[in-house]
Parts: C-alpha cells; structure tokens; sequence
C-alpha cells in the first residue's frame, strides 16, 4: 500500500485503520474539509467497515502532529480538519455548515497594527462566515 511507508517514516504505525483512514482523506483531487463525526461517517459509508470514533479522533490528530492535516477551528465547540496544509483562506457557510478554500489573490492585503513582546506573525488565515 502506499501509505505504509509514510506512515513509518513519520513514526506512525501502519494499522488497517489508518490506512484506510488515508485512503479516504488523502485518495483524492480536491482539498478535503471534515470534522472528526463527518470523517467516521465517510468511512464507514466508503469503506464498509466498523471503525470507533475514537481510532477516527486519535488518528486525525496523529496525522495533524505530523503535518498531514491543519485543524480549523470554527469557534469553541467546532472544529474542522483540512487535508490542505498550506497557509489559506476560508468562508465558512453558517447554514451548510460547509468550508470553503479562498485563495490568497481572492483576499486584499491584510495589515496587523498590533504587535505582541517577544512574538512574531506567523501566518494570517482569514475565516469569513457566510449567512443566508
């Protein structure tokens, strides 16, 4: 399979589970939005298997420790997992409930006026929510 050497490389065991996590996430063209509830779903849907939403929640957040997803968090009982990890834009449809990619060029330059001692900007992602 080819994840298995990924998944070692990174120091992840290659289990059935996560294999098959990758292959739902990863065997795609098009970036890939989820929550941990909505992922669990889709393999069960796809892959016809029983898999715990505990194995979905532990392997998620394994992949996004080693890079392979970015968490988006939507405010403070929400979550979302991107399978692009670059730095970007989304909207966010309040009704849908639905991620949406917005490339740099879609967004004007964005100046931060406010500095923090002893920090710097990593990177600035803009969440715009959409309403009916």
């Amino acid at each position: 399979m080819k994840y298995v050497e990924k998944l070692r490389k990174s120091g992840l065991r290659p289990t059935k589970q996560r294999l098959q996590i990758c292959e739902v996430l990863f065997d795609r063209e098009e970036t890939f939005h989820f929550t941990i509830n909505q992922l669990e779903q889709k393999i069960k849907n796809q892959i016809n298997g029983k898999i715990s939403l505990a194995t979905v929640y532990n392997t998620v957040h394994a992949f996004e420790k080693k890079g392979y997803l970015k968490q988006i968090p939507i405010n403070s009982n929400q979550t979302y997992f991107d399978t692009n990890v670059t730095d970007h834009h989304h909207f966010y449809d309040l009704k849908d409930e639905k991620l949406i990619d917005l490339d740099d060029s879609d967004v004007g330059p964005i100046k931060i006026l406010k500095k923090v001692n002893g920090k710097k900007i990593k990177s600035v992602e803009v969440l715009v929510k959409l309403e009916d």
